[in-house]
């Protein structure tokens, strides 16, 4: 998904050529020397820069280091306190935070590349994005910056930042150039709604009003400052007092749809702007309207039409982000491990006591284990004997969003216009629904921004279908079979006629492709039926906080507060690592970063 940054998915092509399997990536043996308390209150500042190539080698490559021989069961076990499975953004964001804290904390990864969703491969030069694309708030600070930019001015991992403010839109109606800000979707609605445009403006406006003191409210409290655990009366309404006696009200309203605010205001009625903001709520949460949270678009409404808004991409890609949280982890000491697949989660005494992996080595861990896997994977790794039937009902009943299809493309640019835009949004049609099948595709062009995602006079390219592609058209096939790759042709086409429309030439000028399924989803990232996760819908239930039924197991990620997109994981993962730590190292964080 588009993110704010936009929500996270991807995966590996089960057909590309992938990185040489990476060593374990190890951090220093050393304690952190600079722990929350002996820093100055100072904030981490952002570099930006313009248009120019940089190289993408991975810092996965050269941060490797040869990792020491594994034990079976029969052999010692490794110690440490916190065990995270898994390193997507959530997982990385929970064990980096956590070596800042001083927590001796080690990561199991199956894959041999870090990054989760957010992972991203190379093939002939050409740097594939297996994940987000959109980012914003990036370089911000203070209570209302994305949380993962809280969390990299927690470790000191600056990011280089390449801004802009454009992305295209085809829609029934037409294409047009939007722009991140308020004034310039005035001047899209008069051509849209052609002899309605005045009234369209007239309740866009209004809307604009409607929303201002809920994005207020929205960042009242930034999610960094969340704990599960009774220390969240210090680090929440003690240090925000304020501003939740301020925004209380207003607050009360963001824990709805965004749909009943629209519905009780009555006034918003255009056709046009009612589904543009159901887009807006899809690309968000995938959900429409009626199923997102209204906090959500409130923060999301606070980023983008806000006088000289931007959106930024990290230059290198979403690896660079990854890496920066790879690199927080090791040089407080903690440690990063590829290639190293979780086979059981271990109960001793009603408690998680550590992990036994796939070669048979068992990992203690002292405090906790904290799964970075969805809901469903993560109760498959318990013994079954001891899932507490609370546990059990609470991920049976859980609704599951659908997955993804993906196409990756590398192609010659040549003769293609030098203005042409990385984000591209199709939809299809408005009815019966933005959500439907095959019916939204999403297209990014990283190397427009980035020359050095590609090599010289080439593009990359990434289009996909959110969350719109049911896992049970693919249920039974094997991937390569012959079945498969007849199914994989037919269900990528709507992704091809889509990028058609921005460059109509395009299969002639590729040099490489490959697409990706559900089935593609399930194997690289291990995701149970490839989801994109909970499909919990606003005013119907909520997500769980980080703690679980059994002691000492937390969970961070998609599947737990404050939910789907690369913000929310990137939270989750905090509040985990927060609610392992004392109330007054996680005051110090936050004094730290500043909110």
């Amino acid at each position: 998904m588009y993110s704010v940054s936009l929500p996270v998915t991807g995966c590996l092509s089960p057909h590309a050529t992938r990185i040489p399997h990476r060593l374990d990536l190890l951090g220093p043996s050393a304690r952190p020397s600079t722990p929350f308390r002996s820093l100055r209150a100072t904030h981490l500042p952002v570099r930006r820069t313009g248009r120019r190539s940089c190289p993408v080698v991975a810092a996965v490559t050269s941060d490797a280091a040869t990792a020491p021989p594994r034990t079976g069961s029969s052999g010692p076990s490794l110690d440490t306190d916190v065990i995270v499975i898994g390193s997507g953004i959530g997982g990385l964001s929970c064990a980096a935070m956590l070596a800042k804290y001083g927590e001796k904390v080690l990561v199991l990864e199956s894959h041999d590349i870090p990054g989760g969703a957010a992972h991203s491969w190379v093939q002939k030069g050409y740097h594939f994005e297996s994940g987000p694309s959109l980012y914003s708030d990036m370089a911000s600070t203070g209570r209302a910056a994305n949380p993962l930019a809280h969390i990299l001015s927690a470790i000191d991992e600056p990011l280089e930042l390449i801004e802009y403010n454009t992305w295209n839109i085809l829609v029934p109606e037409g294409e047009y150039l939007t722009e991140v800000g308020n004034d310039q979707f005035c001047s899209v609605l008069r051509q849209i709604r052609g002899p309605d445009g005045e009234e369209a403006v007239r309740q866009w406006l209004h809307l604009q009003e409607i929303m201002r003191p809920l994005a207020k409210a929205a960042t009242m409290l930034p999610p960094t400052a969340f704990r599960f655990d009774p220390g969240a009366a210090i680090t929440v309404f003690a240090r925000y007092l304020p501003q939740i006696l301020t925004g209380g009200a207003d607050g009360l309203k963001l824990l709805g749809s965004f749909k009943k605010i629209l519905d009780d205001d009555g006034t918003i009625t255009d056709p046009f702007i009612r589904n543009y903001l159901d887009l807006l709520c899809f690309l968000l949460s995938g959900l429409p309207s009626d199923g997102t949270i209204a906090a959500e678009v409130a923060f999301m409404f606070n980023t983008w039409f806000k006088p000289g808004a931007q959106l930024e991409f990290p230059k290198g890609g979403s690896q660079s982000m990854v890496n920066a949280l790879v690199r927080g982890v090791k040089k407080n000491g903690g440690k990063v491990r590829m290639k190293s697949h979780v086979e059981r989660i271990l109960i001793e005494g009603g408690r998680a006591v550590g992990v036994l992996l796939k070669d048979g080595q068992v990992i203690r861990a002292s405090k906790a284990v904290v799964s970075n896997a969805s809901m469903w994977d993560t109760i498959r790794l318990l013994p079954q004997e001891h899932v507490p039937p609370s546990y059990r009902k609470q991920v049976d009943t859980t609704p599951i969003n659908r997955s993804f299809m993906h196409l990756h493309l590398g192609f010659d640019a040549t003769g293609l216009p030098p203005d042409l835009e990385l984000h591209h949004i199709v939809v299809n049609q408005w009815e019966p629904a933005v959500d439907s099948e095959q019916n939204v595709v999403l297209i990014s062009i990283p190397s427009v921004k980035d020359p050095g995602l590609a090599p010289a006079g080439k593009h990359t390219l990434h289009a996909y279908l959110p969350a719109t592609e049911p896992f049970s058209v693919w249920e039974g096939l094997e991937r390569g079979s012959p079945e498969y790759e007849a199914l994989k042709e037919e269900r990528s086409q709507v992704m091809w006629r889509a990028v058609e429309r921005i460059i109509p030439d395009i299969r002639e000028r590729c040099e490489i492709t490959m697409v990706g399924t559900p089935l593609t989803h399930r194997h690289f990232l291990r995701r149970a039926y490839g989801t994109y996760g909970p499909g919990i819908k606003a005013g119907q239930g909520t997500f769980p906080g980080p703690k679980t039924d059994i002691p000492g197991l937390l969970c961070c990620g998609d599947s737990t507060f404050p939910g789907i997109g690369l913000p929310a994981v990137a939270a989750s993962g905090a509040v985990a690592a927060n609610t392992l730590v004392s109330p007054l190292k996680h005051w110090q964080m936050l004094d730290y970063i500043k909110t």
